[in-house]
């Protein structure tokens, strides 16, 4: 099985200078776990939820918030992503995901084409899912 098959194709990024308060917009309305930081058209990093929440002030968005803490959403994308993330081609086989998921802690990988644009986002649920529904059919 080829990750084209399993990759979420619905890509979503942001850009390397958007400020964390439209990262912050867009997790708050979404199910997904990851962005893609793309510059023209290619990817440069990858930002999670994760990666926002350890950025931001965790008083942003209670009664306690400060300006200070207000003032965490002005810092760039760019500041907290992940450089160079692992990626995979979308002809990449489903043992190739496997084995880049096992070797390093991550929780998605890009699915770019060979030009560096992203095509697609893997996560190690879309994995799980795609092994949950094989075993049913056996």
């Amino acid at each position: 099985m080829r990750v084209s098959e399993l990759m979420s194709s619905k890509v979503v990024a942001v850009e390397m200078d958007d400020k964390l308060q439209v990262v912050k917009e867009i997790f708050d309305n979404v199910k997904f776990r990851h962005l893609l930081v793309v510059e023209d058209g290619k990817l440069r990093g990858v930002l999670s939820d994760r990666d926002l929440l350890r950025a931001i002030s965790p008083n942003v968005g209670t009664s306690r918030e400060t300006i200070k803490d207000a003032a965490t959403l002005n810092k760039r994308v760019h500041q907290i992503m992940t450089r160079s993330p692992i990626t995979l081609p979308p002809e990449a086989i489903l043992r190739d995901a496997i084995n880049v998921f096992a070797s390093h802690r991550i929780s998605c990988i890009p699915i770019v084409s060979p030009t560096g644009q992203p095509v697609g986002v893997l996560s190690w649920r879309d994995i799980l899912g795609a092994l949950a529904t094989e075993s049913r059919r056996s």
